[in-house]
């Protein structure tokens, strides 16, 4: 049996829904989702939390994983979170460069005005 078949029937075995479980182990229930789907499989510290909480120890909860598989995944959330990360900072740097570049062609804009006031009148 897979880790994400595992933690299906686990978590069905006591009858809790992914929110239930997310609640346990301070995780959202789309990461329950991913987990049960493969999308994703949990760090180490969660799953020790996982194994508390069903009373397992770690090796008959990730007996049969694929490790290969998991660093792939695991690298591959990395580079992606890495990548949300960079795009976000990219936007906060845009979004200042505009208000600073604009502020600055506003106050340039008025002293033209007062300049040209000045001389014409």
């Amino acid at each position: 049996m897979n880790f994400n078949e595992k933690l299906i029937s686990l978590r069905k075995s006591k009858g809790l829904s992914q929110e239930e479980l997310g609640a346990e182990l301070n995780v959202s229930r789309q990461t329950i989702s991913k987990w049960e789907s493969c999308q994703s499989y949990p760090d180490f510290q969660r799953l020790v939390l996982l194994s508390d909480f069903f009373g397992l120890t770690l090796d008959e909860l990730v007996k049969d994983i694929d490790v290969q598989e998991v660093r792939e995944k695991n690298l591959n959330s990395e580079r992606l979170n890495s990548i949300y990360s960079d795009v976000e900072n990219a936007k906060k740097i845009i979004k200042w460069g505009i208000i600073i570049g604009g502020s600055i062609a506003v106050i340039l804009l008025m002293v033209v005005i007062v300049l040209i006031f000045r001389f014409v009148y």
